[in-house]
């Protein structure tokens, strides 16, 4: 099956007129670019809010986990609501949130008040990200669709890049809250534009299914939470409670999903050997980036002693390298199978992850980078033919599904690198960081094995 056209074919539709089309791109890459720059810039500014705001290591990486919580709960509800409400209106709901949530964050003179306003950001991203693959299938035209995706994983992967440049460009001038706060503007922006030129998109006719969506929230959520708990030392009996819960309710809300005609969880998918090893590949690769982008910033300021800003553009190599990866691994993923250059790439990640490990202290600024440079190549290589082996496995008609887990498959994954790093933290002491990126180096090994395996697997059949 070919991959784009099981990716691309979204609509009925042949696009925008130009002049609309500009608009309505300028409004979601917009605010695409905001919510990838967000995540990169809580990152870098955690040390800044845990001096400032008194709190512990393990206590501010709440900053970063409350965020993907919100996004990795309400992901597939979201989605399956803009089918029925319209994709524009979730959009512009999320992109007001997101935008709220901002200014609320600058303004939060505490921690409690600035975990309330970091979650309300992630409402209103997980908003923006459910619906963003299907609106741009609705803004371009279909001979322009490839150019359109390839426009969102630009958008993203610059949005990586220049976060830390940016934080540590503001943090060397300015407090952190104005690294919230400069969100605000450009949402407004956003919403302006996109109220005049998001297309409205079709609405399916069945019922949203309330109880399902507030399950695989739950899910998801005390999942996250579960592990969040652990990394801070939670009594044992609620951490089980917390993980058994997510079970109990993933099996419920599998038994009732089976059979149904559009289910929140696609399950079904699961049955396809690709499919599933490819997630799971993304999981262990997107942990192995949520160790890495968590526990860096402190590595690098209280191991090593170096300063926020410096920190900033140390850790910019990674997501640089990613966007000059992506487009190559993915031309090759044409020719050679994802199973290989996926692990070829994951282990690459791995050796940079054990590099970064037994980095000794007085490593210079160029022996960093090259360590950097290495993590990025490894992770750029893997990202864009796994994503290919995601949605060329399954039929056109289940590419939303597919897509909607590839998205969560990377949030869950991020989520349980940052939730692991508290917990480095909480038992490693001082020798916390380290630990944590020796962490991400194991999940970046499983991972490389996980994807060889892809290469046993059948040939997806329609």
């Amino acid at each position: 099956m070919d991959a784009r056209s099981s990716q691309f074919e979204l609509s009925g539709t042949d696009g925008l007129p130009p002049e609309r089309r500009r608009w309505a791109a300028l409004a979601i890459f917009t605010a695409l670019a905001m919510s990838s720059l967000d995540t990169a810039i809580a990152n870098i500014a955690l040390p800044a809010i845990a001096t400032d705001l008194h709190a512990s290591p393990a206590d501010v990486v709440w900053v970063v986990n409350v965020y993907q919580i919100a996004m990795v709960a309400t992901l597939l509800p979201l989605a399956a609501l803009g089918e029925i409400v319209g994709h524009q209106r979730i959009y512009l709901i999320g992109l007001a949130l997101f935008t709220l949530g901002s200014l609320a964050c600058a303004f939060s003179g505490s921690l409690p008040m600035l975990l309330i306003a970091r979650t309300l950001q992630g409402l209103g991203a997980s908003a923006l990200m459910s619906v963003n693959t299907a609106l741009v299938g609705f803004i371009y035209p279909r001979r322009m669709l490839g150019y359109g995706f390839g426009m969102n994983a630009l958008v993203v992967a610059l949005g990586y890049s220049l976060g830390p440049t940016v934080a540590s460009s503001l943090l060397s001038v300015a407090p952190w809250p104005w690294l919230f706060g400069i969100n605000v503007p450009f949402g407004i922006a956003a919403i302006l534009i996109g109220l005049k030129t998001l297309p409205a998109t079709p609405r399916a006719t069945h019922a949203f299914d309330i109880p399902g969506a507030m399950m695989a929230s739950a899910c998801l959520g005390l999942f996250i939470v579960g592990l969040g708990s652990a990394g801070h030392d939670a009594s044992p009996v609620t951490v089980a409670f917390e993980l058994i819960g997510a079970v109990l309710l993933a099996i419920v809300l599998m038994r009732r999903q089976r059979g149904h005609p559009a289910p929140m969880l696609p399950i079904d998918l699961y049955r396809r050997p690709m499919f599933a090893l490819s997630s799971a590949t993304a999981v262990c690769a997107f942990a192995t980036q949520g160790c890495a982008f968590v526990a860096l910033p402190f590595y690098f300021e209280h191991t090593l002693g170096l300063t926020a800003v410096a920190t900033g553009f140390l850790i910019t190599p990674w997501s640089a390298v990613v966007a000059i990866m992506a487009p190559i691994a993915g031309k090759l993923s044409d020719r050679f199978p994802v199973g290989i250059l996926g692990g070829i790439g994951l282990a690459v990640l791995a050796l940079g992850m054990v590099l970064l490990t037994t980095m000794p202290a007085d490593t210079t600024v160029t022996g960093i980078v090259w360590r950097m440079v290495v993590c990025g190549c490894g992770f750029g290589f893997f990202q864009s033919p796994n994503m290919r082996a995601i949605m060329s496995s399954v039929r056109s008609e289940r590419s939303g599904g597919a897509s909607g887990v590839a998205a969560t498959s990377r949030l869950t994954g991020q989520t349980c690198g940052a939730a692991l790093t508290a917990l480095c933290f909480a038992l490693g002491g001082g020798e916390g960081p380290t630990i944590a990126l020796g962490v991400g180096a194991a999940f970046a090994a499983t991972g490389t094995i996980v994807s060889f395996l892809r290469l046993a697997a059948p040939k997806p059949q329609d």
